[in-house]
């Protein structure tokens, strides 16, 4: 069994930063994409961005465009989420995705493999 666990949420004021990490483990498992998802109460789970290893390639959903960042390091099937300008609407539980499918990794069926979340509240 493949396990995903995220760390590095928490409460940050409006236009502050964290960095979310992602960390795979668990069987022989190697990803050929990694991404994350974030849903807040009440709305449905949306994209927030991904990274293909080959390339690399990354996606980023428009309204982090700029502000977000996706990185991370294929051999050790970690990834990270380097979040600045953080706003109020950005107050979700983000969750980590990982698969070892060849999409773009945009939406939620691309994945085989999902973390517990993690809490990211802004405060206004």
């Amino acid at each position: 069994q493949v396990q995903l666990v995220e760390s590095g949420g928490g409460l940050v004021q409006t236009g502050g930063s964290l960095r979310l990490s992602c960390v795979a483990s668990g069987r022989t498992f190697s990803s050929s994409l990694m991404g994350w998802f974030r849903q807040s109460p009440g709305k449905e789970r949306e994209f927030v961005t991904s990274i293909r290893w080959s390339g690399p390639s990354t996606y980023y959903a428009d309204s982090v465009k700029g502000r977000f960042t996706i990185s991370g390091n294929n051999a050790k099937n970690t990834v990270y989420l380097q979040m600045n300008s953080l706003k109020p609407e950005d107050t979700a539980i983000y969750y980590c995705a990982a698969a070892s499918g060849w999409t773009r990794g945009l939406t939620g069926a691309d994945y085989q493999y999902w973390g517990q979340g993690t809490q990211v509240t802004v405060s206004s």
